[in-house]
Parts: C-alpha cells; structure tokens; sequence
C-alpha cells in the first residue's frame, strides 16, 4: 500500500455537478445560501458553484456567490467549470468575478474524436490556448479529464498522450472522473497508481459516481494509493446515481483510514437538511449518517443493551453529529425502550403503571407500525387517568360510513354481565355510536348526561398517522353545576371518542352502584 496522506482535501459539487440531478434546480439565492453552509458550517475546502455560459440566472447566481465570497476570504476556493473555447469561459468567469475554472477536457478517445471530431493533437492545442489565456487573465486552471474511467480502459496511451501535451501548460489540479460510475475499487487502484507513477509531478483529483453503488469505497482506493484530493456531494445529488455523498465520505475517511478532513461534522445533518429542502429531493429514512432514522433503535433488546452498558453503540454515536440517539415505540419495543423514552420526557411511572405502559404500546403497536415520543404522553396520561371500572364492555363496534349519506353503528355491549346489542344512525360515526348507545343504556335505565365539549389533539407536530387524543366533558349533574370529563387514546379519532365515552358510562355506572 502507498503511503496515505495525512489530509484529504474535498471538493464539493453539489451546487455543479449535483444540480445535473434530474428535476434540481437551484434559485440563486438557494445557491448563495448553500454556498455559505459549506464552506462556513461544513469547512469543505473547495466548492464548484456552476458552468460557465448557461444562462444569465447562472451568471447572476454566481456573481453573488463570488461577492460574498470576496468579503470572507473564500474566494480561491469558488470554482465554475469552464470549457475548452480559448477566451468565452474564462471571461464569463471574470465578468462574474471568479478566479478558478475547471477546464472540461476530454479524458477519453471515444469523446475527442466522436463527440469533438478531432484528433489528440488538436484538442491538446485547443486546451493549452485556453490554459495560456486563463493565466494571461490571472485565472487559476484546474481540468477534468472527461470520461477518465473508460479512456483509461479502451486506450490508455490517449490519456497518457493527452497528460504529456498538457501538463506543462500551467493546470494545477488535473480531475480525474469516473464519469459513468463504472469502475471497481481494483480497477481505481491500479489506474491511479499508474497514472501517479508517470506522471509525479502532477496533482491528481479523483471524482466517483455511485452508479454500482461503489463511490465510497472507490473513494478509498483512491486515497490508498496516496491521491489527497477528492470531490463529492451533499446528499450523494448528481445524474443517475449520483456522486459520492460528502456525509459517508468524511466519515469513513476518519473512521476507517484515519485520515483528516477539514469537515465539521455537527453541521453534516443541517447542511443536508437545507440541501433537501431546496432541492426537493427526500432522502431515504435510512441513509448512512444523515438519515432520519439512523440513530433510532427499534427493537426492545437493543435498547436493553444500551442501558446495560451501550451494547449496540458504535463510532457513530449521534452526539458526535450534534443529534440523538431515539428508542422507537411499537409491538417491537420492550421495557427499556419505553423506560429511555419516559426519561426523555422527565415523567417517573410505577412499575405497576408502567407496565400498563408498555401493553399499550405495543398493543397500538400491531395496528400503527411505529408509536413517536410525542404520542407517549397521551399513551402515559390515559394511563395514569383511567383506573377504568369494568361494568361495561365493549365487545364490538362496527362503524360504517359513507360520503353523502348518515353513518351507521352497529353496537355490541356487555353491562352487569348482560349482551346488549343495537344499531344507531347520525351524521356522523360518532353522533351514530352516541344514538346506539342511548338506545341500549335505555334498556337498563341508564339516562346518558349532556355533551358539553369535545375537544381533540394530535401530538405537537403529529403526522397523518399519529396518535389522537379526544377529551369529552360531560354535564353529569346540571342542578349542582357537576362536570366530568374523561379522555380516550386511539390512532383512530371516532374510537378515542367511544373510549372516552365508555369510560364516562363506567364512572357514572360505579357511583350509581356505590350510592356515592
């Protein structure tokens, strides 16, 4: 193994070469604001902002980055990718006051002479006219040897043709792109260390695509043979599969090669949430270090593991990335789960109500696949509430309804020991269940009290299938002004009304039968 280099310096491109994924499109002050969070929060050593020549948006994006720039000492680190085209690129590039082009060559015979038309010599002579003019400007040249990975496979000798006919002309970091995300960690290797061996003198770039889901560790092949320059992209944008993801290339470079980045890794999950936002494109729930949920332990024995000693914790504890470790609620979960998400909340349970806790969680739990945290105070307090009497039970209601026309309820109750059974009609499942229900607790001579207030919630920023939480009050006792208010917790909004509902029935039942 070669030497590895103590430092890697990163490239970031998302707002270049990232924008190229399908549907993104960056405003200009999106592209500022991204800009900004890079090399402020995140420390990235470089960043590629645009293409030269696109359109007066781009031009007008890339002008406020530079000023911005400009003013906070970045400037040598703002980069546009430029063409080879002698004078055009590079002063577009000036107009917008920049002073770094990265230099689109062509790295593959197949490209030169099919998509250019020309031989070797004469895209060579095209490029150094475009480096001598960049330079005679004061313009720093980087170029990307296009199309890199399957040059170097079909005919190596152009690459190395091309390398000889440029290299002297003034470029300082020749860009090295696997452009169609086709190479295998060997085959990284052995082409960098190749293309290092002829040609020492040189400072090579190394830029992946994850089109076999290969750029991390292409990225790693790449550093093993001593290459300490690498791009990448929040959120792993860019075409097809996009590049490699700034976030896992960090991280693996200290974790696994024990190489330093300037990367601020607390900011990695604000960064990649602005990304998300302005891009539109979601990540996945489970995408290494920046996901939503890759610091959630869902499975109750993992939980037990970590309040016994952080069995299930690794290198990537959540704090090191300015987040937290959660403890996911549902039929998986067991005592520890609950018990690390109640410390959360600062609530202390007997083990009793505890317990009960827990049975009703994971009952919810095989109806709802996941319980959040901020269900759990509705789950604790209906807990805490109810020391629910058993003169009624539910044993079955069947809620039928249908747009345009009354709801119907079909109600099965037990009182004292005794089946009850009938159908109630309303606008409405529960003005439906409420008529079932007089008709039934008629028949024992039950006189339901006035409703007064319905009131229902939803956790604090609660999502379509959360938790619902209704509370009834209930004017049990007009004469001497005596209210009762009960609550029911259900995922389903008219069976937490007829939780609640019951359980007022089974109050007022229990003092009619106490004489209280």
């Amino acid at each position: 193994m070669e030497k590895l280099p103590e430092y890697v310096s990163l490239m970031d491109t998302t707002l270049r070469d990232g924008e190229q994924t399908q549907g993104v499109s960056f405003s200009a002050g999106e592209k500022l604001n991204i800009a900004q969070a890079l090399l402020e929060a995140l420390k990235v050593d470089r960043i590629e902002v645009a293409s030269a020549r696109v359109s007066k948006g781009e031009k007008d994006a890339v002008r406020s980055i530079n000023d911005w720039a400009a003013e906070h000492d970045y400037l040598d680190r703002v980069e546009v990718l430029g063409f080879v085209d002698h004078n055009l690129s590079v002063d577009w590039i000036l107009d917008c006051g920049g002073k770094v082009v990265n230099l689109l060559t062509k790295g593959s015979e197949n490209h030169c002479h099919n998509q250019l038309g020309k031989t070797l010599e004469e895209h060579a002579a095209d490029i150094n006219k475009t480096v001598a003019y960049a330079k005679e400007k004061g313009i720093k040249v980087n170029a990307y040897l296009e199309d890199w990975s399957n040059g170097y496979k079909d005919n190596k000798e152009y690459v190395f043709g091309l390398m000889v006919l440029i290299k002297d002309s003034g470029i300082e970091h020749f860009m090295l792109p696997d452009t169609l995300g086709v190479m295998s960690p060997s085959e990284v290797s052995t082409a960098l260390k190749d293309m290092q061996a002829r040609f020492p003198e040189q400072v090579f770039d190394f830029h992946p695509h994850n089109d076999y889901g290969l750029a991390v560790a292409n990225c790693m092949a790449a550093v093993a043979t001593g290459i300490s320059n690498l791009h990448c992209t929040v959120n792993c944008l860019g075409e097809r599969a996009g590049n490699v993801s700034l976030a896992e290339l960090a991280v693996v470079l200290k974790d696994k090669m024990g190489i330093n980045t300037a990367i601020d890794e607390t900011h990695l999950a604000d960064v990649s949430k602005m990304v998300e936002r302005f891009s539109g494109k979601w990540l996945s729930d489970n995408m290494p270090i920046i996901g939503e949920d890759v610091f959630t332990q869902t499975a109750g024995i993992h939980a037990d593991g970590d309040v016994k000693g952080g069995l299930y914790e690794t290198e990537l504890s959540p704090e090191r990335f300015d987040r937290k470790r959660t403890y996911a609620l549902g039929k998986l979960s067991g005592k520890a789960s609950v018990l690390k998400n109640i410390e959360e909340l600062g609530i202390t349970l007997s083990d009793e109500n505890l317990k009960k806790v827990l049975e009703r969680v994971v009952k919810l739990g095989d109806s709802k696949e996941v319980i959040t945290v901020d269900d759990l105070p509705f789950i604790i307090a209906d807990v805490l509430e109810s020391s629910d009497y058993h003169h009624i039970r539910l044993q079955g209601c069947q809620i039928n309804s249908v747009f345009g026309d009354e709801s119907e309820v079909h109600l099965d109750l037990n009182i004292h020991g005794t089946d009850y059974q009938d159908t109630g009609h309303g606008n409405g499942g529960f003005s439906a269940f409420m008529d079932a229900l007089e008709k039934i607790m008629g028949k024992v001579d039950f006189k339901l009290p006035e409703l007064v207030d319905y009131a229902v919630r939803i956790p604090k920023g609660g999502k379509v299938g959360a938790l619902t939480e209704c509370t009834i009050t209930w004017d049990v006792e007009a004469s001497r002004g005596r209210k009762l208010r009960t609550r029911g917790v259900n995922a389903n909004q008219v069976y937490a009304a007829v939780i609640a509902t019951l359980r007022m029935v089974n109050t007022r039942l229990h003092v009619i039968n106490s004489g209280d």
